[in-house]
């Protein structure tokens, strides 16, 4: 379906462009890392907007930590899927020590990602999160709620390719979901991609870095393109 997460996210940007259309006005472009980085410079590129990560990861059943029972996106309390919980006669008590091994992986992740820098302010805004594919919908979930907590206008999840359960498990907490695949045969991220190759923090700063520098060359044409209009 796709070359690799770059030209992913030259398909997807396309798709969310024609789902916001001309409403969307400042909007930020917020990546789930590491695999989300390099999908959300397309988009972030397309909407002009301002791009930068949130941080969420999946809460394992202990003992199977491949096993996600919930997630947990920067500093906000822990989302459990209830239903796994109960299946697996889980409390969330159960999890305490789980919850804040996640957590810390969670703040060194921004530290590493953001080297100091706070989250821009999500308040009144239309926020794109974006990932380079949903398969359970956990991480996206504590990361959309995080958001809709801290006052988002507008919530838009945007993935290349998706699993029906995981378009139903977000669908809850985004006001639209843009998903350009959604397979009935979906078995795993990856197959929908001809290169998956496992992303390092490092590739993550990079996405970020070249990310910010097309924005910040793309406002300066437009400003420059506005000042020869007045001229």
């Amino acid at each position: 379906m796709f070359t690799d997460r770059i030209n992913a996210g030259r398909v997807l940007a396309e798709h969310v462009a024609r789902r916001l259309g001309d409403t969307a006005r400042d909007p930020l472009v917020l990546a789930l890392p590491r695999g989300g980085a390099p999908v959300a410079v397309a988009v972030a590129k397309v909407l002009e907007g301002e791009l930068d990560v949130i941080v969420a990861r999946k809460i394992g059943a202990p003992g199977h930590p491949e096993f996600g029972v919930g997630a947990l996106a920067e500093d906000g309390a822990p989302v459990f899927d209830q239903r796994t919980l109960h299946r697996l006669r889980l409390t969330e008590a159960d999890l305490a020590d789980v919850v804040e091994r996640e957590r810390d992986e969670v703040h060194d992740r921004i530290r590493r990602y953001r080297h100091g820098r706070e989250l821009p302010d999500v308040a009144g805004r239309t926020v794109v999160v974006v990932d380079d594919g949903l398969a359970t919908g956990s991480t996206a979930r504590a990361a959309l709620r995080w958001l809709r907590e801290h006052r988002a206008r507008e919530l838009v999840l945007a993935v290349p390719v998706c699993s029906p359960m995981g378009r139903k498990t977000v669908a809850k907490e985004a006001d639209d979901v843009v998903c350009v695949r959604a397979p009935r045969s979906f078995r795993a991220v990856g197959q929908w991609y001809g290169d998956f190759e496992q992303l390092s923090d490092e590739d993550v700063t990079a996405a970020l870095r070249t990310g910010q520098s097309t924005l910040d060359r793309t406002v300066h044409k437009g400003a420059s393109r506005d000042q020869g209009t007045r001229t």
